[in-house]
Formats: structure tokens, C-alpha cells, sequence
């Protein structure tokens, strides 16, 4: 456990995912993100790191089922790094910030990522940093955010920054045959979240969640990358709060939404891990895996992204924030996140603005996203 004055935080040795994580709004705690339930359980020993862990956000490289061996490397489902054991490297204190540092030695493809977990003082946020040293070639890095949305239909807002391109997965997602299901017609393209065709023929709104029980479904989005930043969110209007992700889309192209809403009735799943939204990002061809996305594919055949080409003597630094602010009544679905300045009485961060025209503000060091450090 690591703590600022707004954030407490768990880390996983286990595959270094990162949950619970409770951030102080105002006089609450809000604990967004979910936890496997069956975290206490005891299930099959063969199965993944992943999903002995499962839980928060874990760093993936290369992002995705990994299934096909991409010249002789066989990774395993959102690569070592959300899977094998994390060594605790440092934890320091520096003024106002604290920061857990973790290593991982790869074995697939040899080389290191260092994990830099921060937390400042005045700010419900998380600032990470990965960075990968040592490795070449093509990888799909990618954040995998999992938040635990009230039960209630609809209870969350959903939105994200302007993209540029939206599909169904191209594949069926889950099939009967093997216990799963799935609402959403595979490779449907859509342009708004509001109306992604179904396989009933009728359309889904994304924008309100949970949403479709029984189900679960995959769909990814481009980000524009002009934008100074891309952002993903979910509004919970009634507990007066949300939550956000910040990334830059030249690094992170692409936002996958994993809607786990009790679609899969395999084990350790059995139809129990409902009202779970994915809010992903990623540079790769959905979360197909490596060698999908190297591959020529129809999102790379149109000029777009979906490998990041390692360096093995520049390490390649992947930035994320996630954090939560407080929003006032009547605040319903983030439309706008913008920069804000420091102003007399209030400091640097981001106002988010609401389709209703509500603001709220947040304090954040954006500037984390270019490189700089987070205090």
C-alpha cells in the first residue's frame, strides 16, 4: 500500500495490477475500480497470472490474447507484464509526491519495464509511467482500466475525446458453443456511441452502462491525434462524482471498451463478473494480440497505427493519469476535458464540462503526459 493525502492505493506483485485504489472527492472515498470475485478464491493453477490477479489497471505488453507466436515468441495473454511476479524497486518521498517504483526482467522478448507509480499531495489522481528498455521491434502496449459500475442499468455515463474511427470486434467476441455471449454485431462500424448495431438488429447505446446483461462485448475507437491529449470517462451522476483516464494518442492510438456484464459462463467467469466496464487504450489491432497486429490489417491498411516500434537502445515511455473529481447536480455525461491554468483561486489542472453545460474542475499535472514529472 502506498498514500498521498488524496489517494490509497494497492499494487499487486502478481502481475502489477493496480486496485483497490481509493481516492479522497471532497468529504467521500470513492474506490472505482473492480476486483475478480473470485479474488479470494482458490481456482486453477494453469490458469493465467492475469486471472489469478485480475482487478484495477495493469500495464500490458504486448497488449492482447497473444494466441499466435510472433517469430518464435509465444507471450502470454496481455504479455508478462500483467502476468509474472514484479520486483518492488524503490519507494521514495520527494516534497509534496510519493512514488513506487517496480521492475520486471522479460524472458519472452528480453529486456525490462520499470513501473513509476506517483501520488501528489492535493490531487485524486494516479500518475504512471512504464518504461520499456532494452526490447526491438514491433509491440502493442496498452493500459487495461476495469471499473465497477453500480448494478443498476444505466447508473454510468460514458464518453470519451473525439475519434476518428469506431468498430464492433471483427470476430464474434463470445460464442454459445463455448458458454459466452454477445449483443453487438461483429464488425459493425459505427460513428456515434449512441448507435452500434446489434445482432437482433435493433441498435445499443454505449453511452449509458450496465447495459445488455448476460452479455459481453468489445469495441474499439481511434483517437484523433491532433488532440493534446485523449481522454475516456464514466459519470456517476448520482454519487456526484467521475471518473477519468488522460493519455497522449500518439502513444496510445486506440480505446478498446470491454463491456463484462455476465456473458461469460465459462470458469473462473460463471456469469458472475457483471457491471464491469473496460476502458482500455492501447496502440494494436483490438486485443487480438501481437501477430494480428503486426500483420497487415484493415486498421493498419488505412495509415493507422496498431504496433509501436521498440528501440532497443532508447527506452520507449508509455504516460497515463487516471484520477476522479467531484461534479456538481445536474452534471450528466462529460462532453469536454480541457487544460485549465492556475488561476488566483484555483491551481493548474483540467475542467471537465458537462453536455448539460455543468463544470467541474480537477487539479492535475497534465503536463505528466509530454514527460514531465508529476511534482
Amino acid at each position: 500500500m502506498f498514500e498521498s493525502s488524496h489517494v490509497t492505493a494497492h499494487l499487486t506483485q502478481l502481475g502489477g495490477h493496480l486496485a483497490p485504489v481509493a481516492f479522497r472527492v471532497g468529504k467521500k472515498s470513492v474506490s472505482p475500480y473492480s476486483v475478480a470475485p473470485w479474488a479470494e478464491e482458490k481456482i486453477e493453477a494453469g490458469l493465467p497470472g492475469l486471472l489469478h490477479a485480475l482487478r484495477g489497471d495493469f500495464f500490458c505488453a504486448p497488449f492482447g490474447g497473444n494466441g499466435t507466436p510472433w517469430r518464435g515468441e509465444k507471450h502470454p495473454p496481455h504479455g508478462e507484464t500483467a502476468n509474472a511476479a514484479w520486483e518492488l524497486a524503490s519507494f521514495e518521498k520527494s516534497g509534496s509526491s510519493v512514488t513506487l517504483r517496480a521492475s520486471l526482467a522479460t524472458k519472452v522478448r528480453k529486456g525490462r519495464v520499470d513501473k513509476y507509480l506517483t501520488l501528489v499531495d492535493g490531487h485524486a489522481a494516479v500518475y504512471s509511467r512504464n518504461v520499456i528498455s532494452g526490447m526491438g521491434g514491433p509491440m502493442t502496449p496498452g493500459h487495461h482500466a476495469m471499473l465497477k459500475f453500480p448494478e443498476t442499468p444505466g447508473s454510468g455515463a460514458v464518453s470519451t475525446s473525439k475519434f476518428t474511427a469506431a468498430q464492433v470486434l471483427p470476430v464474434p467476441f463470445e460464442q454459445p458453443e463455448n458458454y459466452g455471449y454477445s449483443a453487438l454485431k461483429p464488425d459493425a462500424v459505427f460513428k456515434t456511441l449512441e448507435r452500434v448495431p446489434r445482432l437482433d438488429g435493433t441498435v445499443a447505446d454505449l453511452t449509458r452502462y450496465p447495459a445488455r446483461k448476460g452479455y459481453d462485448d468489445l469495441v474499439m475507437l481511434t483517437a484523433d491525434a491532433t488532440l493534446p491529449f485523449a481522454w475516456t470517462a464514466a459519470t456517476f451522476a448520482e454519487e456526484g462524482h467521475v471518473w477519468f483516464a488522460l493519455r497522449d494518442p500518439r502513444v496510445l492510438r486506440h480505446t478498446i471498451l470491454w463491456m463484462s456484464n455476465g456473458g461469460r459462463h465459462y470458469a473462473p467467469w460463471n456469469g458472475r463478473h457483471t457491471a464491469v466496464l473496460g476502458l482500455e487504450e492501447l496502440t494494436g489491432y483490438f486485443h487480438l494480440g501481437l501477430a494480428e497486429s503486426v500483420k497487415p490489417n484493415p486498421i493498419s491498411q488505412r495509415g493507422v497505427p496498431t504496433t509501436v516500434a521498440l528501440n532497443p537502445k532508447k527506452p520507449t515511455t508509455v504516460n497515463y493519469i487516471m484520477a476522479v473529481a467531484a461534479v456538481p447536480k445536474g452534471f450528466d455525461r462529460v462532453k469536454t476535458i480541457r487544460a485549465v491554468a492556475a488561476g488566483k483561486s484555483v491551481g493548474a489542472g483540467v475542467e471537465l464540462i458537462a453536455e448539460s453545460g455543468k463544470r467541474a474542475t480537477c487539479a492535475l499535472d497534465v503536463g505528466f503526459l509530454a514527460g514531465t514529472t508529476a511534482r
